[in-house]
């Protein structure tokens, strides 16, 4: 396995113009976690314009169903997509997942609300706040989640202290 290669699908969906809005691992590490993840995990817009906008980037990468066997039948198209909802997929490029739907979170337009633009590899796009990726982790109930929270709920603190302007007067020596 390798680590999510971000730096290449994340402009490649910019650059087709997909509405997506990143979590998961990478959305951790955006927000300064210092874990590895192995794949791209997005929620994306299930509108077809979106979904022909999806087919256009990734076909040139090959994806194919994770885990399944090779030889398996499986066409990568809008059809596809909008006959299902999650797919896990491995491709030339590595791992992504793409959510039409995230426990916690519910679909793109409904996750949106709880995001905010980030410049990533050279392209601004969205990713879920600190507070929703916390809640969609907590929602999703791994093990692996619960072990991220704890680092991800640091981090928060350390944001909170960051931002809380301390108006202690401490005594002076006279």
């Amino acid at each position: 396995m390798t680590p999510g290669n971000f730096t290449k699908f994340l402009p490649l969906l910019s650059g087709y113009g997909v509405e997506y809005i990143l979590i998961g691992g990478g959305a951790a590490i955006a927000h300064g976690a210092a874990r590895t993840t192995y794949d791209v995990d997005i929620v994306y817009a299930r509108h077809p314009v979106n979904l022909q906008r999806l087919v256009n980037a990734l076909k040139e990468v090959r994806p194919y169903l994770r885990g399944a066997p090779p030889g398996l039948p499986f066409v990568f198209d809008e059809r596809t997509l909008s006959s299902g909802l999650n797919f896990t997929l491995t491709t030339d490029w590595g791992d992504i997942d793409l959510l039409g739907e995230v426990i916690g979170g519910g679909t793109y337009e409904e996750l949106f609300p709880s995001t905010r633009p980030e410049n990533l590899f050279g392209v601004v796009l969205r990713i879920v706040t600190l507070e929703a990726l916390i809640h969609l982790k907590r929602s999703a109930g791994r093990p692996k989640d619960f072990e991220a929270i704890a680092e991800l709920e640091a981090l928060r603190e350390e944001r909170h202290w960051n931002t809380t302007e301390d108006t202690t007067q401490l005594p002076t020596d006279n």
